[in-house]
């Protein structure tokens, strides 16, 4: 007899959605009120108003709901469309200020700190948790300023290695704030202070790597 296929059609995957939210939310407020080892998938589907039926039929298990609740908020890390493109030498410095302002914000938020505090409690039991925040996250936003910074030196305003330079530019944006920001002994920065920070960032990127011409 052929096997049922285990493909869901749309209608059933739009059901499923608002459940699935559901769960996430209340996992992840329950992860980060007693931790995911003291959590039960018990009092997640109780939180959530599920059974652990329904619970099961969407995650197979504790971790990978955990994985699925770092997955979703590590895309707040990633380049929005509407961040400016770096064209030309005076569209630069504001697209990576914008970006490593915003950057700052996304990650400093204390729902995001709470998420990498996660991932490390649990990085050695569960590899894949840290894996999927470092794809979705952290890798994610890398990427985008390597793409803005290969665009940069293709247009020759700057000149080096866009991979080396995302990461110096992330190197001086950070320094050790998000070791700080882990231990709980710093505040998040404001927006003025993320802008300003942003802006030094900048500065000293473009004064590494300037174009052959130099950056005017």
């Amino acid at each position: 007899m052929a096997k049922k296929s285990a493909a869901k059609s749309p209608a059933e995957n739009a059901d499923e959605a608002p459940l699935r939210r559901r769960i996430l939310e209340a996992a992840f407020s329950a992860f980060v009120q007693s931790g995911f080892a003291e959590t039960s998938t018990l009092e997640i589907a109780t939180r959530a108003r599920v059974s652990k039926r329904e619970l099961y039929a969407l995650f197979r298990s504790k971790s990978d709901i955990l994985t699925a609740c770092i997955r979703e908020r590590a895309k707040r890390f990633q380049l929005p469309s509407h961040l400016p493109k770096p064209g030309d030498a005076k569209s630069l410095p504001g697209a990576l200020t914008a970006f490593g302002s915003k950057l700052l914000r996304e990650i400093s938020d204390p729902t995001v700190v709470a998420v990498f505090r996660l991932a490390i409690a649990e990085a050695f039991r569960s590899p894949e948790v840290a894996q999927a925040l470092n794809a979705a996250g952290i890798e994610a936003s890398r990427a985008s300023l390597r793409e803005m910074m290969s665009r940069a030196c293709a247009t020759g305003i700057v000149s080096g290695q866009p991979a080396e330079m995302a990461e110096q530019f992330a190197g001086l944006l950070w320094r050790n704030e998000m070791v700080s920001l882990l231990l709980g002994v710093v505040e998040r920065p404001s927006e003025r202070e993320a802008d300003r920070r942003a802006e030094a960032a900048t500065a000293a990127l473009l004064t590494l790597y300037p174009g052959p011409g130099g950056l005017k």
